[in-house]
Order: C-alpha cells, then structure tokens, then sequence
C-alpha cells in the first residue's frame, strides 16, 4: 500500500453498499411471524421509553437546542408534549428508548439493540404523516412502521452475524446510524442512488468507541449513543435526499476506505489483518431472519449477557435467607462474551457502571429476588453496601460448551449458571439457564410477560383509559396495522411533566 491512487476513476458503489440499498427498496417481507414479532417489539420498546421518562438524567437531554422552538407537524416524543423536527426527534426518541438498557437484543460476533432504529423510523413517518394530511396526501400506516422495523433490524442484526467491531474497538452503534440512515432514506421517498448515498456517508462517519462502555470509563454515554446514531441517519438520509452524492468506495477505497482505516487492526494484539480478512462477510443475505430471533429482556434491565444469570440468581434468592452472612463464595460460569464485556470488579462508579457489571447484576437478585431500574442507581446502592461485599465473594469463570454455544447459529444460548457455596462446607445446587426468557425458544412463555411490561411501563405516563385503548389497538394486529401513524402518534401525547423539564 503506498498511499497514491494514480488512476482517478470513480468506482461503482461498494457491493455492500448496493445490497442494503436493494434489500430496503426491492425485498418483499413475507413473514407473518417476522410482523407479529415487529407488533410485540414495538409495544416493548415503546414501553422502555416511556419507563425511562421517570428519570432526570435521561429527560434532561430531550427537547428542542433552542427552547421555544415550533415546528410546524413537528414529530412527537411518545410520552411528552414535545413536537421537534425529525432529526431532534429521532435523538430523543432514541435515547428515552435505550436508557435503561431494557429494548431489545441481538447477540453474535456483534451485539447491539436493533429497536433503537425505531427513533428513527417513528420521527420520520410522524412528521411526514402529518405533513401528507395537511396536504390532502394519505399518512403512512402502522403496517409500513413493521415493515420498516423488519429492515432496519434485518440490517443491522446480519452486519453483525460474523462482523465483531468491538473487537477492533469500534461501538455497535455504528450499526444503528447505518441501518437508520439506510430505511429513513426510503421512507422519504429516496431513489437507489440516494439510499446508497446516505449508506456510504454513514460509514465515512467512522464510528464512536467502546470506551463508555468499559470500566474503568462505563458511563452514561451509552445510554444516550444509540439515539444519537439514529439520529444522524435521519440527517444523512436528508443530506441525500438534497441530491448530495455519496462515496461510493468508502468501505474498499485503498487507505483511507473503512476496511483499511477502521477494520484492520484488532485491538488484542494490534496485527494488521490480511487485506481479505478485512471484508465484511455474509453467511446469509438480507430477509426477516433478526426481527423472528430477536431477544427481548422482559424480567430485567440488564445487559443482556446477564440475563440468565439474572434468572438463576432469582431462583437462589429464597435458599439464602438467613444465610448471607455465611456465603464463602458465590461461582458464576459464564461464556466468554459475558467475561470480555461485563465482567468487573472494584468500586462501580454510576448507574451505567453498575448495569454493565455480571457481578453487581447477579448479586442483586440473589439479596432482593429481583433486579430493577432503581437498584441500579446511586442512592440504592449506599443504602446497601451488602452488595459489594457480596460482589467482592463472586468468581466467574467460562464454561467453553457456553461460548460455542452463544455462537451457534442453531442455538445462539447466553448460558450463564450459579452456585453458592457456604462456610460450612454446603453448597445450593448449580442452577443453570441456558435461555433466557425472552429467547426465541421461548416466546410463548415470553409473550405474557412482554404484555405485562409494557401495561405497566403505559401506566407510568397514562391514565387507565388511555393505557387500556393503547394496549387494545396494539394486540389486534390487523386493526394497528391499517392505523396511520399520526393518529397512532396522537394516542401517546401527554401534557404531564416529566423529570428534569
């Protein structure tokens, strides 16, 4: 590689480029479980931002830069009373959605929480909708927000399948502005070289690092990246829809393309890849694959490599009343994954440092039977440094069938088990949860619960009445479907204050 490009000749767009642009303009979704699966994770991830509306750091990032500001069928913060333009929107929307890292999940050589594209998707057809009215023109439906849903997740999730970013140090977010981008600019209206367009530019943008998300830097940014993301995909899908051209080689270009620049090193060991091993690769091509596996979190807000851990620690909670005190150490067999990313020790500095700790997210549930919000927060965890000390008696270490496991396609398990073992010589029996509730294996089990969380998390914002005509419209999947989004959008205004606005 010497750095010079001799032959100015403008190459055709990156074929990773061209597929996503022909998946979300020309590909026919027909899977009815791919759109019921679209209805519960709208309901879910709509229900975790209106749950995140009850804290101030969270709401005191929403509404417009400049206070006073109207914006004519401006798209509105489910919620609140705020009506922004699309981009403002989209970042709130994204952010409310993300905060208590209890959206959905998908798990391979990446991760990432595919419904945080829906701020994207909800502030664009918001407003157009709006605007279409207004000008005698029909809104967008419900069914188009699904089908929407189903694309942006199917992108997301397959970039992610054997494509691990965080191993060369770069945030999964990256995934959420493209896959944002990409759908915003179809929802516009946008032509093939304008969606292609708005891709490119999204990879040019590079991509934040993992450093907030890993001690000893885990903060709060995490909780506001992913909203940020979708939000630029809606400004790119805007800078394209203004005819702005692309850069068509901005994953391939030689030196300074995305492969070469940000895909070449790991961070382990700092070798540079071979040029081949720098590509993207694809086992499976674009269809509705990520939306019918996705993984919902439905008993806990915790990053979701802990989830089952969560549920075992649950399960032990009532063997150890009376016998905190006598706890020799507490074993946690995990799968690597969870160890490379959550697994800390030493003081945890803030809520986002606390929810990104196996330990502190194990501990809880075995002391109080269950893990919420609120155990996560500063106040809470003064009040019970019980906790620490039993953090403090925690060993992990990784059961190999676990990691095979997690990456088998046919399986995609986030095994985790625990054993306590006491002073005495005891010990409780090992209890292992290979999937957790909100596995695929296990949706008839989850459904329920999904439906719980997401009236309860209504009933924060919502008077009954209102919460029960939510729910109803969102069970009947024909009836939603066929609701334009405006009148969707109408249902979840509320002139009720929120915390920190």
């Amino acid at each position: 590689m010497n750095g010079t490009v001799t032959e100015n000749v403008r190459p055709d767009y990156d074929q990773v480029i061209q597929d996503i642009a022909d998946y979300v303009l020309d590909y026919r979704i027909t899977s009815e479980e791919a759109f019921d699966t679209a209805r519960n994770c709208l309901m879910d991830t709509l229900g975790c931002g209106l749950l995140a509306l009850q804290f101030a750091e969270c709401t005191k990032h929403l509404g417009p830069i400049v206070d006073g500001t109207v914006v004519p069928n401006g798209a509105r913060v489910p919620g609140t009373d705020l009506r922004l333009d699309p981009i403002t929107a989209a970042w709130d929307i994204g952010c409310c959605i993300r905060w208590l890292d209890f959206n959905d999940t998908w798990l391979a050589a990446e991760w990432g929480h595919p419904s945080d594209n829906l701020g994207a998707i909800l502030a664009v057809t918001d407003y157009l909708s709006q605007k279409h009215v207004a000008q005698g023109r029909p809104p967008f439906t419900m069914r188009q927000v699904l089908d929407t849903m189903i694309r942006a997740h199917e992108i997301q999730g397959v970039l992610a399948l054997e494509n691990s970013f965080n191993r060369v140090g770069l945030d999964h977010v990256l995934l959420v502005r493209v896959a944002s981008a990409a759908v915003a600019t179809k929802l516009k209206g946008g032509s093939r070289e304008q969606v292609m367009a708005a891709v490119s530019q999204a990879w040019v943008d590079g991509s934040a690092l993992r450093t907030y998300r890993h001690a000893p830097n885990a903060g709060s940014r995490k909780s506001w990246a992913a909203g940020d993301a979708t939000s630029r995909g809606v400004r790119l899908a805007d800078i394209a829809m203004r005819g702005e051209m692309g850069i068509p080689g901005a994953l391939t270009a030689e030196q300074w393309g995305f492969y070469d620049v940000l895909f070449s090193k790991t961070v382990a060991d700092q070798e540079v890849k071979p040029a081949r091993e720098r590509e993207f690769k694809f086992p499976q091509g674009y269809g509705s694959y990520v939306m019918e596996n996705v993984l919902f979190k439905l008993s806990f807000p915790a990053e979701f490599h802990a989830q089952t851990a969560c549920e075992a620690a649950v399960i032990l909670h009532p063997q150890l009343s009376g016998r905190i005190g006598d706890i020799d150490r507490i074993v946690i067999t995990t799968h690597e994954s969870a160890i490379r990313i959550i697994s800390k020790s030493g003081p945890l500095a803030n809520p986002a440092d606390r929810d990104h700790c196996l330990q502190y997210m194990t501990a809880v549930p075995l002391l109080f039977g269950d893990l919420k919000a609120e155990h996560y927060e500063d106040s809470f965890h003064r009040a019970h440094p019980e906790i620490d000390r039993l953090r403090e008696r925690i060993e992990v270490m990784e059961d190999v069938r676990y990691s095979a496991d997690y990456l088998d396609p046919t399986k995609r398990s986030i095994a985790n088990a625990v054993q306590v073992f006491f002073v005495d010589g005891t010990a409780t029996k090992k209890v292992e949860v290979e999937y957790p509730i909100g596995h695929r294996r296990r949706r008839q089990e989850g459904i329920p619960l999904l439906e719980e969380k997401f009236r309860t998390n209504l009933a924060t914002r919502f008077p009954s009445g209102r919460c029960a005509a939510i729910f109803a419209l969102c069970k009947d999947q024909k009836l939603l479907e066929s609701t334009p989004v405006n009148e969707f959008m109408d249902m979840f205004v509320t002139h009720e204050l929120v915390p920190g606005r």
